[in-house]
């Protein structure tokens, strides 16, 4: 049986919902894209995020190469994963699409306060960060040095907002082509 390459689809706090490029990435390719549930979407807890994420990469290395593709909390979720992983468990991962990390340094959600502070180890892995000019969630030189402390490549497309459902994206063409990259 061929490799075959897995997206671990990593959303942000209250989840993608149907609308969202990964959401449409996964309903479009559900042989290759697939979700990492957490147990609870509204009351994210970082050990038990972070455990569902490396639980995923650990069953997803066994068919071949993971790629993650992170969004919101989920980038940060992953900087998190990345920073207490073993050196095996990461060596399965290809790379990182993480779109629109949140800095839950400053956000005033308390839901939110476990994950601070944002981990800032380098990704072991070609990552590209892509953030829009006027998300509410982050500012852009922020979104710039987590590119730069996980030593990503930063795309900033313009003024998206949080690059969601709301942002009018639809599939995301763009997304899928930063992806391709990786």
């Amino acid at each position: 049986m061929p490799d075959r390459t897995t997206y671990l689809v990593l959303p942000g706090y209250q989840n993608s919902g149907p609308e969202h490029w990964q959401s449409r990435w996964e309903a479009a390719e559900p042989a290759a894209f697939r979700r990492v549930e957490q147990a609870d979407w509204d009351h994210p807890e970082p050990v038990d995020w972070v455990a569902r994420v490396d639980a995923a990469v650990a069953g997803a290395a066994a068919h071949g190469p993971v790629v993650l593709v992170a969004h919101s909390l989920g980038c940060v979720t992953a900087a998190r994963w990345v920073a207490g992983a073993s050196a095996e468990r990461t060596a399965a991962v290809r790379g990182a699409l993480l779109v629109a990390p949140a800095d839950v340094d400053t956000a005033e959600v308390p839901e939110l306060v476990g994950f601070r502070p944002v981990a800032l180890a380098p990704f072991p892995f070609p990552t590209v960060v892509v953030s829009s000019t006027d998300d509410p969630w982050v500012r852009p030189e922020r979104a710039r040095a987590f590119a730069a402390a996980w030593g990503a490549r930063y795309v900033e497309p313009g003024a998206y907002g949080h690059l969601n459902s709301a942002s009018g994206l639809g599939d995301w063409p763009e997304g899928r082509a930063l992806l391709a990259e990786l």
